[in-house]
């Protein structure tokens, strides 16, 4: 995912590039509203998936350039800031900030929201592309996850998960085929960074293997992470 971050402290910002980019972000620097906005117009570019902008810029309050953010794209944009005062976060949001992050942060939650953030847009795009609006139950093959009870069955029989178990298939069945990073997965599931979590992974993993007895369905992806194989048709 390209990201571009709108920080003016240098420090800051080569310090947060680097643990963005192990988590395989492509990060574009901008140290001022001119360049961020700059950044995101060029005709033909690949869009960014998600801004993270500072609001203390040198050029213009970090308000404004979300407001001019939001007129010229629906590109998702997380406020980081040390603004933490409730009137702050409800300005931002109130400008069109899809989310609000107060420094210091923990890395991991960060990067969950940034990935819920794009999640969510993605979702929403792909849904007023094809008409189908929000859907509440999503269908693998035989495999049905009912969202809002939390509900799986195969071929019409119910599956009792774990509430780990639930998260991670739901997650993977949000972008079939689409390979989510393992450290993604543990940020977005287990709200937490990487670091000792892993064996968690593979546990739960094999365990949503096993209960749903077809081990092919969820694929590791050596080095990398898992994605979920969406059945052949018989």
């Amino acid at each position: 995912m390209r990201l571009l971050l709108v920080e003016d402290d240098d420090h800051v910002a080569a310090a947060l590039s680097a643990i963005l980019a192990r988590h395989g972000f492509q990060v574009t620097h901008a140290r001022s509203g001119e360049e961020a906005l700059q950044a995101l117009l060029p005709a033909g570019a690949p869009p960014f998936g998600v801004v993270l902008l500072d609001l203390g810029l040198p050029d213009q309050d970090g308000y404004e350039v979300c407001g001019k953010i939001r007129k010229r794209t629906s590109t998702p944009v997380i406020m980081v800031t040390a603004r933490a005062d409730v009137r702050s976060r409800i300005h931002g949001l109130n400008m069109g900030a899809d989310d609000y992050v107060t420094k210091p942060y923990d890395t991991g939650e960060l990067l969950a929201r940034i990935h819920a953030v794009a999640r969510r847009t993605g979702a929403s795009e792909e849904a007023a592309a094809t008409g189908t609006g929000s859907p509440d139950v999503v269908r693998i093959g035989p495999v049905s996850i009912e969202l809002p009870t939390r509900r799986v069955s195969v071929d019409g029989v119910d599956v009792p998960l774990t509430r780990k178990e639930f998260d991670l298939l739901a997650l993977l069945a949000q972008r079939p085929g689409v390979v989510f990073r393992r450290e993604q997965i543990i940020s977005e599931v287990w709200r937490t960074s990487w670091e000792g979590t892993g064996r968690t992974l593979e546990v739960h993993v094999a365990s949503l293997r096993s209960k749903l007895r077809m081990p092919a369905l969820i694929e590791t992806v050596r080095g990398v992470g898992y994605r979920l194989v969406t059945p052949a048709a018989p």
